[in-house]
């Protein structure tokens, strides 16, 4: 854990002092006016999330398998609590930050594969949510330079049920980074397209599979209001062995188009890597995508459906070689009063697992201590998410 904050301190300090001199270089100061800070760049609040998901397999372990968010089934679950504060950026007041803490079962498993060595004082850092500064330099169209911990650049979900479309989190979003540390810098290249450079400590931010950084691009093409083309590459190393040949690329490609009521997004996932220490050095191959739709039916009411597949060919992400394929459907009532925010959400999910370590759990073990499984399973979830955001 020693080693994770000097690292950090040494970012954050490189990133901030890359700054000031960009600041200079441009010949750009920002006013002095700006001591005068505006108290509606801070904001701060949390949220708890709680849930009861019944799985008609009834499994003696209560649990969803091959799964690092909402694992628990047939028990009451507080699946995350969180509390933050946040300073946002602008051309008055450039510096901005995030902190935020959380707990709770959806913070256990969230920031590594199976399997995967863990950072020093893991068991510390999976609560942290948000960790970072930030520092928009006057040049050009106004460069944004982050450091520390913060929310990925890959994927369309987020880890927090409450931000997204359905309750239960995709394959694709469970199985990329939900947060990174490290550093990035963006910077708008136009009106429509924004680029983002980025360096990380590795793929999920509490492996440890070496001292090695990774590194990534992102590229946002804003076409039209409505319509968003995102594209992120990852290439790092994610082993004990740091040779070229055993680097991890991983491509993420959302297309999103946002009406007025309805919401439509496609994610699609590609990675590989050649897996070191394994007979032969196989390579690698994971593959899936999903279609978030959105429709506000009117007022408070929404409804989202999602469905996806999801394919691990040699069980590197997951654990299990298998090819699933799953259908989520969700409805929503939101009450709000002033900053207050009350979630409820009704939803059924259907998961069927193939290939040659597939299935999911049910009741009784085929031997001592071996769970049985089977190749389907039909969630059905009742869930409360209360917020309070200033």
């Amino acid at each position: 854990m020693r080693r994770f904050c000097v690292f950090l301190v040494q970012l954050i300090g490189g990133c901030m002092l890359w700054a000031g001199m960009a600041s200079a270089y441009a010949g750009e100061v920002a006013p002095a006016a700006a001591e005068a800070k505006d108290a509606s760049d801070w904001h701060y609040g949390g949220f708890v999330d709680s849930a009861y998901l019944v799985d008609f397999n009834f499994p003696d372990n209560h649990n969803f398998r091959s799964r690092s968010t909402t694992r628990k089934v047939n028990q009451f679950a507080l699946n995350m609590a969180q509390a933050y504060v946040r300073k946002d950026l602008s051309e008055q007041s450039p510096w901005g930050m995030e902190f935020g803490v959380q707990a709770g079962y959806d913070a256990n498993e969230f920031a590594f594969l199976q399997g995967e060595q863990k950072v020093d004082g893991s068991d510390t850092l999976k609560h942290f949510s948000r960790a970072n500064v930030s520092y928009l330099a006057p040049v050009g169209r106004g460069l944004t330079v982050t450091a520390g911990l913060f929310n990925s650049l890959i994927g369309y979900e987020s880890l927090y049920a409450r931000d997204n479309f359905n309750y239960t989190r995709s394959w694709i979003a469970d199985y990329t980074p939900y947060m990174m540390f490290g550093a990035k810098v963006s910077y708008p290249i136009s009106d429509e397209f924004t680029a983002t450079l980025f360096a990380i400590n590795s793929y999920f931010h509490l492996s440890h599979p070496n001292d090695q950084p990774s590194y990534g691009f992102q590229g946002a093409w804003k076409p039209t209001s409505r319509f968003t083309l995102t594209e992120t590459f990852y290439a790092g190393p994610d082993q004990t062995d740091t040779a070229l040949r055993f680097w991890r690329l991983f491509l993420n490609n959302i297309a999103e188009w946002k009406g007025e009521a309805v919401t439509i997004a496609l994610s699609y996932d590609i990675g590989t890597e050649q897996i070191a220490g394994r007979p032969g050095d196989p390579r690698a191959f994971v593959m899936g995508g999903s279609l978030f739709t959105r429709w506000n039916v009117s007022g408070p009411w929404s409804l989202a459906v999602r469905p996806e597949f999801y394919w691990d060919r040699n069980g590197r992400w997951t654990g299990n070689e298998q090819f699933v394929k799953a259908v989520t459907s969700t409805a929503e009532y939101k009450l709000s009063l002033e900053k207050t925010t009350a979630l409820f959400r009704l939803e059924h999910r259907f998961d069927e697992s193939t290939g040659a370590a597939g299935g999911f759990f049910k009741r009784g073990d085929v031997s001592p201590g071996v769970p049985g499984l089977t190749g389907s399973q039909h969630l059905l979830l009742l869930s409360l998410i209360l917020s309070f955001d200033s």
